[in-house]
């Protein structure tokens, strides 16, 4: 029992002096909030609360008119102020013809089927054509090879008739083309082709159709020759 007098008797020492100092340091910590705080923390980005001391500058009184030099270097007489016109337009250049116009028509056998080789030559001799150039069959201008109106090649590749092997063959389908400019006048050329195509189709009992492998109407072929003569006007002007 007497030690545990002495062990509460320390207990209560110890307490008493934490209150002792805990009261000292808050009584330390109120005087010291009380105190006027003289110090300026530092801001970053708030210029515009900064206080801003403006310095009195120095205004020079103004000169006299009479005591302003004039500019020596100044024209006395600028004249009127000088204008930028705007840069002429380019004039347009005229798109230059073709060189060059190809006509197609095409002749096939009808219900997808094939012509006999050797009639379809006959065919093709009986409107005047002769076989040269490349293996094909041309409309010549007299009696020159090197002056094709229009000319016949095979739909199948690659395009040449092979003369000694002909009877063996079966053709679906010829096209006829014609270059221009060529050895006579174009309009000319495609009525000439256009005539041997008809009588070709009529022997053969076959379809004429045009270079898309649409039926050749009446209204299609007048829209060929048209664009012909028009090619035909163009070229004159150019030349």
């Amino acid at each position: 029992m007497e030690g545990l007098r002495w062990l509460l008797l320390a207990v209560g020492v110890v307490v008493i002096a934490g209150v002792y100092f805990y009261g000292r340091r808050e009584s330390a910590s109120t005087d010291r909030d009380e105190l006027p705080d003289d110090r300026v923390e530092p801001s970053f980005g708030a210029v515009d609360d900064a206080p801003v001391v403006e310095a009195e500058a120095e205004v020079e009184p103004p000169l006299p008119p009479d005591s302003i030099a004039p500019d020596t270097d100044a024209d006395p007489d600028p004249g009127p102020p000088e204008t930028t016109e705007p840069p002429a337009a380019a004039s347009p250049v005229a798109a230059s013809p073709a060189d060059q116009k190809i006509v197609t028509l095409r002749i096939v056998a009808r219900d997808r089927g094939a012509f006999r080789g050797d009639e379809l030559i006959l065919s093709l001799r009986g409107i005047g054509m002769r076989h040269g150039k490349f293996g094909i069959f041309h409309r010549y201008d007299g009696d020159a090879d090197d002056n094709a109106i229009f000319s016949a090649a095979s739909l199948v590749e690659p395009g040449s008739f092979d003369l000694p092997n002909i009877k063996d063959q079966a053709i679906p389908g010829i096209s006829l083309f014609a270059v221009f400019p060529g050895p006579v006048a174009a309009v000319e050329a495609f009525d000439l082709m256009m005539a041997a195509a008809r009588a070709i189709a009529k022997t053969m009992e076959a379809d004429l159709l045009d270079e898309s492998g649409s039926t050749l109407s009446i209204q299609r072929e007048r829209y060929m020759r048209e664009e012909i003569i028009a090619f035909e006007h163009a070229r004159q002007i150019a030349g």
